[in-house]
C-alpha cells in the first residue's frame, strides 16, 4: 500500500476543536412550555405538529412538512425555531422567497448577535446572491491566492517544477512535475493519492498533460522527445514519435490539445510547429511555418509556440516571443491573430466550460481571453518573488489551480466573494431510526450554488450542543456514486400525437445510458405515472391517444417526476422527451424559477431531448442551465446516450456522516440538536439542525 503524504495548504485551518464555537442551547430548551410537558394545551399542539413536520422533511415530504409546520406556528406564533424550519422545508421545494420571508421573520425574533440569527443572515444572503451553477469565471470576480500545494514540506522534496495542471472530476488534479519525472494525483486537501513515473525507464522531463476523447491521457516529454499515452488511471501504454526533425519527430515538445474529434495536436518546440495525430498516434501533417492567410494576411511563422486549444474547428496558439495568439483551421491552415498586444508571455491556454474564453496563464498572471471579441481581462495575479505561471486550469471546486514553475509550487486562486462568504453548507436530513446511531446527510456549495466535491472525513466536524460526537464517521460521498437514477417526463401534446415513434427511440436510446429508471410520467392534462414494471416500458411510453391534450401541464409532471428522484441516488436527472414547445399552461402553478431551484436544491439534474424538428424553448435552455444538463436534439450524430451518461461526472455535493448521539431522548418526545461543519483550505461554513429520536 502506497504511503500518503501530506502537503502543507497555506492558509488553510487546523480542526481543531477550539475552533468550534457553538451556542450550546436551542430556542425549544429556553422555552420548557413548547419542549415538554405542559398544561399549556397550544404548546402541546405546537410541539406536536412540529415533530410531525420535521419527521416529514426528513423523509422528503416537503408539501406534508409545510403543512405540518404552519399547523404549528398558528399554536404558537413567532416560534423562530419553527420559521426556521418552514423555510428550510420550502427551500426544498423549491420556493426561494417564501424561505427567505420565513428565514428573516425567524431571524427577527433570534438575539441579533446570537449564533442563530448570524447563519440565518448569511443563508439568506448567500441565497440572494446567487447567479448560476456552472464553474466558469465571472465577468466581475477577481481571483486571490487562498493557498497552495508546495513542493516540498519540512525539507521532504513532493515533486519538483510543476509545469502542468489537469483538474479530475473527483476535486483532485494531476501535477505534471517536469523536475521530478513524475505526474502527482492531489486531492483537494493536498494530499498525495497517487503517483505515476511511466514505463520501466521513466518520463524524461514529462512537460503537459491532456485528456483524450476515449480517456486515454497523453504526456509530452520534453528532453525524451516523445508523447507517452497513459491509460485513463495513469499506466504507460505506448510512446508516439521521437527525436528529429522529420514528420513525426519532436525537438522539445511541450503543451498539447485534443479537439472534439480525438485528434492530437503537440507544440513542437524545437521545431516551431504544431503537429497532428490521430488518437492512436499516427502522424498527419504539421503546421505553423511561413505562409499567408486566405484574406492575404501574412504569417512570418511561429518562433517560440507554447500554449495550444481547440474549439469549434479553430486551433488557437501563443506564442512566447512575439506575445501574440494565432487562429489556424483544423487543417492547419492560418486564419489570423486573435490577440496583438497585452500579453506578457503567455504559456499554456486553457477552455473554459463555456467554449468561448480561454484561460491563459501569462508570467504571474492568470488571464481571460474572449475568442469573439479578444478582450482581455486579468482574473488574479501570484505576487511571490519567485513565479513564472506556465499552466493554470479551473478545478471542480471552481478554484483556478496555476501551476508555479518556479517556485516548485501549486497555487490555489479562490474567487475573492468566496473567500469572503464561505461555504454554504445545509443538514439536507437526519435520520435516527437506529437512534443512538444517527446519519446526517450535509450538502456542501459555494455560494453560486456549486457543489464541492472532493472532501472526505477530515473536512467535517459534527457536534450536539456544542460539543463534539462520539464516534463520528464518513460513510460516502454523493460525487463518488457509480450509478444514477432517471424519472421519465413525455410531453402529451398534440404536437407529439405523431411522433410516438420518436418518443419510443429517446426512450430506448435514453435507458441504454446504463441509469435505473425510477418512475414514468405522462404529462398530460393531470399527470400520472404510469406502469412500468415487468417489461412494459415500450407501451407505457407511448400511452393512449386519450392522454394527448393541448391542456397538457409541464410543470405539475416535472414536480411529479422529481419528487420520485429524491429518496434514491444522489447523481439523479428528469430526463424530458418532447417537442420543445411547453404550451400555454407549461407554468400555471409553478413558475419557472420556482421548478428550477426545486430541481437545483435537491440535487436533480434536467435534461430535455427534442423530437420532431421542433426546437427547445428558452425555458428548457434555463432549467438545463441551472441544473447542469443539457438541450438534446434525437438523431444528433453522436445520440443522445453519450449526454445522459455524462451525469456521472457530474458534482455532487452531498456527504453522509454517522455518529452516535449522548443526548437524553425524553422518550422520544425531545427535539435533539446536532450541528455540521465543513472546512477546505482557508473557507467554512457551518449549519444547525435536528431531529427527533423513536418514540419509546
Amino acid at each position: 500500500m502506497k504511503r500518503l503524504k501530506y502537503l502543507r495548504l497555506a492558509g488553510c485551518f487546523s480542526l481543531c476543536i477550539a475552533f468550534f464555537v457553538c451556542v450550546p442551547f436551542s430556542v425549544f430548551a429556553q422555552q420548557s412550555d413548547f419542549t415538554v410537558g405542559n398544561a399549556d394545551l397550544d404548546a402541546r399542539h405546537a410541539r406536536e405538529e412540529f415533530r410531525i413536520g420535521v419527521q416529514a422533511y426528513n423523509r422528503f415530504a416537503f408539501n406534508e412538512a409545510i403543512l405540518s409546520f404552519e399547523r404549528a406556528l398558528s399554536f404558537r406564533p413567532g416560534e423562530p425555531l419553527i420559521l426556521d424550519w418552514l423555510g428550510r422545508a420550502y427551500y426544498r421545494s423549491g420556493l426561494e422567497e417564501a424561505a427567505i420571508r420565513q428565514w428573516r421573520a425567524a431571524s427577527g425574533n433570534y438575539d441579533p448577535l446570537s449564533t442563530d440569527a448570524l447563519l440565518l443572515h448569511s443563508r439568506v444572503e448567500t441565497i440572494q446572491n446567487r447567479r448560476n451553477l456552472l464553474p466558469i469565471a465571472d465577468d466581475n470576480v477577481r481571483y486571490v491566492e487562498a493557498g497552495r500545494y508546495p513542493g516540498t514540506m519540512e525539507k521532504q522534496i513532493l515533486y519538483r517544477q510543476p509545469t502542468a495542471v489537469l483538474p479530475l472530476e473527483d476535486g483532485s488534479v494531476w501535477v505534471v512535475a517536469y523536475g521530478s519525472n513524475e505526474l502527482v494525483r492531489i486531492d483537494p486537501n493536498g494530499i498525495v493519492r497517487q503517483r505515476q513515473r511511466g514505463p520501466v525507464n521513466g518520463f524524461d522531463r514529462p512537460y503537459d498533460l491532456v485528456r483524450g476523447y476515449d480517456g486515454r491521457l497523453y504526456v509530452s516529454e520534453y528532453r525524451g522527445n516523445r508523447v507517452s499515452i497513459l491509460t485513463s488511471n495513469g499506466d504507460w501504454q505506448s510512446y508516439i514519435g521521437s527525436k528529429g526533425r522529420e514528420d513525426g519527430m519532436f525537438v522539445g515538445p511541450q503543451n498539447l490539445a485534443v479537439d472534439e474529434y480525438g485528434y492530437l495536436y503537440v507544440v513542437d518546440y524545437g521545431n516551431q510547429r504544431v503537429s497532428k495525430f490521430d488518437p492512436d498516434g499516427t502522424f498527419i501533417f504539421s503546421f505553423g511555418k511561413k505562409a499567408v492567410s486566405a484574406n492575404g494576411q501574412l504569417f512570418n511563422g511561429l518562433l517560440s509556440p507554447t500554449g495550444i486549444a481547440v474549439k469549434n474547428g479553430r486551433v488557437y496558439v501563443a506564442d512566447n516571443t512575439s506575445n501574440q495568439i494565432y487562429i489556424f483551421d483544423l487543417n492547419g491552415a492560418y486564419i489570423g491573430i486573435l490577440v496583438t498586444a497585452g500579453l506578457m508571455g503567455p504559456e499554456s491556454l486553457r477552455f473554459l466550460s463555456d467554449g468561448q474564453n480561454l484561460l491563459v496563464a501569462d508570467k504571474n498572471r492568470v488571464i481571460m481571453v474572449n475568442v469573439d471579441s479578444a478582450v482581455i481581462r486579468e482574473l488574479g495575479t501570484i505576487g511571490n518573488d519567485k513565479v513564472r505561471l506556465v499552466d493554470a486550469g479551473i478545478d471542480r471546486n471552481g478554484n483556478i489551480l496555476a501551476a508555479n514553475f518556479q517556485a516548485s509550487e501549486v497555487s490555489i486562486m479562490t474567487r475573492i466573494d468566496d473567500m469572503a462568504s464561505g461555504l454554504f453548507v445545509q443538514i439536507e436530513r437526519v435520520v435516527s431510526s437506529s437512534f443512538p446511531q444517527v446519519t446526517v446527510e450535509v450538502s456542501v456549495q459555494d455560494r453560486l450554488r456549486h457543489p464541492i466535491v472532493g472532501l472526505d472525513a477530515r473536512n467535517f466536524l459534527l457536534s450536539e450542543e456544542g460539543r463534539p460526537v462520539l464516534r463520528q464517521q464518513f460513510l460516502g460521498a454523493g460525487y463518488r456514486a457509480a450509478n444514477f437514477d432517471m424519472s421519465l417526463l413525455v410531453e402529451r401534446s398534440p404536437a407529439t400525437i405523431d411522433l410516438r415513434e420518436d418518443v419510443g427511440v429517446a426512450i430506448r436510446d435514453i435507458g441504454s445510458a446504463g441509469g435505473r429508471i425510477v418512475s414514468l410520467v405522462s404529462a398530460a392534462a393531470q399527470p400520472a405515472k404510469e406502469q412500468i414494471a415487468n417489461g412494459i416500458l415500450p407501451s407505457a411510453v407511448t400511452g393512449t391517444i386519450a392522454e394527448y391534450s393541448p391542456q397538457w401541464r409541464f410543470d405539475l409532471g416535472l414536480r411529479l417526476a422529481a419528487t420520485d428522484l429524491l429518496p434514491v441516488e444522489k447523481k439523479r436527472a428528469v430526463v424530458f422527451v418532447g417537442s420543445g414547445s411547453l404550451g400555454e399552461l407549461a407554468f400555471e402553478q409553478y413558475g419557472l424559477s420556482e421548478l428550477a431551484a426545486y430541481l437545483a436544491n435537491n440535487s436533480i439534474v434536467f435534461y430535455a431531448v427534442i423530437i420532431g424538428n421542433g426546437r427547445a424553448d428558452a425555458a428548457l435552455e434555463y432549467l438545463c442551465s441551472q441544473t447542469g444538463g443539457e438541450v438534446l436534439p434525437l438523431y444528433r450524430n453522436e445520440g443522445v446516450k453519450p449526454a445522459i451518461q455524462k451525469l456521472l461526472s457530474v458534482p455532487n455535493g452531498v456527504y453522509i456522516l454517522s455518529y452516535e448521539s449522548q443526548l437524553p431522548t425524553d422518550f422520544g418526545a425531545a427535539y435533539l440538536p446536532v450541528e455540521a461543519e465543513a472546512y477546505l483550505l482557508a473557507r467554512s461554513g457551518r449549519d444547525k439542525s435536528g431531529y427527533f429520536p423513536p418514540l419509546q
